[in-house]
């Protein structure tokens, strides 16, 4: 099969589908690889580097369309790449289609097969294709959170993980999942007193005996969440229900009760959010300010870490891609339950009820 890397036109997405690790297993099952010139540099991957591992390099991405059947990208197609796609296409990417009408009514006039990475699923419910993103985001929101709590940066002037004599930052994590999981830990690890919540007592049992001390579990509902949020100095929303909109658990409301200052990262934006005053921002103007609180909404948070997150979403994606390139989307989906899952659109139809229910469809 032949298969196209384009370059991510995003703003600010240092990203590529790809590494030449994995152009090398694809060449070495029999496949074509085609790469649109410099579409790795953001990510440290010269051309030379994929020429070595076997790819031919094209100048356009309109080559990379006329010339493959298998694209494989890292976000979703934006309206200047519409016109590219064709019913012939398989498309393989983060498309969150519960995000954006405009972008699910356009694939769907393609007539392409869609196939979302945030969608694959296995049989225990986890998102292999999510995990190493969302690992990668949820230590960032820490990070990021860090930073923009600084005076400077526009925030209250205090330090994470405060010093002796002086208490901590409260850190509020909203989801238990692998964003915020990872969000908790790096928190904690620098100090912070930090409160993680979910609708799971399961999750939470576990929670509590995964995470360190600092750490605290309390069962996610509209009054927790209010109260906790007056406390914060640092909120990460973390929310994720698949290929569906996030639920609004911050509301507009409530920034009026929380410290002024107080920084709210939510890195559940590409889902629709999970903090109502939430819209993306990029990674060139990150942040904005609603009644005294600094909004972090980057909606490709580890495109700021190009290398770790394209070698990570690679290490991932990587088997998926060669079951859909040795067999073609359709068989390997009737062979693999959780690539079926990743089946969004094929045709001109929906074929993942979360994104029918998000637009009447």
């Amino acid at each position: 099969m032949k298969v196209g890397i384009p370059k991510e036109i995003k703003n600010s997405e240092n990203r590529v589908a790809i590494t030449p690790a994995g152009v090398h297993e694809l060449t070495k099952a029999g496949h074509e690889v085609y790469i649109e010139t410099n579409a790795g540099q953001g990510s440290g991957f010269e051309n030379l580097a994929y020429e070595a591992a076997g790819a031919f390099i094209l100048d356009t991405p309109s080559e990379i369309f006329e010339t493959c059947t298998l694209i494989l990208k890292v976000k979703e197609p934006l309206e200047q790449e519409y016109h590219l796609i064709k019913s012939h296409h398989t498309v393989f990417t983060y498309f969150h289609f519960a995000s954006s009408e405009k972008l699910t009514k356009a694939m769907l006039t393609t007539g392409a097969v869609c196939l979302a990475y945030e969608t694959v699923e296995r049989a225990d419910r986890s998102l292999p294709l999510l995990i190493p993103m969302s690992e990668v985001a949820g230590r960032m929101s820490i990070q990021e959170g860090a930073k923009y709590l600084e005076k400077s940066m526009g925030g209250r002037g205090i330090l994470l993980g405060g010093v002796p004599g002086v208490k901590p930052a409260n850190v509020l994590v909203l989801g238990g999942g692998i964003v915020g999981t990872q969000a908790a830990k790096m928190a904690a690890g620098l100090g912070a007193n930090v409160t993680i919540m979910d609708v799971s007592l399961n999750r939470l049992r576990q929670l509590s005996e995964l995470l360190p001390a600092n750490v605290n579990t309390l069962y996610s509902n509209s009054y927790n969440v209010a109260e906790q949020a007056k406390l914060a100095d640092l909120i990460v929303g973390a929310v994720l229900i698949p290929g569906a909109k996030a639920p609004v658990l911050i509301s507009k409301d409530m920034l009026s009760t929380m410290k002024k200052g107080a920084v709210v990262i939510d890195v559940a934006v590409d889902q629709g959010g999970c903090i109502e005053t939430c819209k993306p921002t990029t990674h060139e103007n990150p942040t904005y300010v609603v009644d005294d609180i600094l909004h972090y909404c980057v909606a490709n948070m580890p495109g700021a870490v190009p290398f770790t997150s394209t070698t990570a979403l690679t290490n991932a994606t990587l088997p998926y891609v060669l079951q859909v390139a040795n067999k073609g989307w359709k068989q390997a989906c009737d062979e693999n339950a959780e690539l079926a899952k990743g089946l969004n659109m094929a045709g001109g139809k929906i074929y993942y009820k979360a994104v029918a229910e998000a637009w009447g469809l």
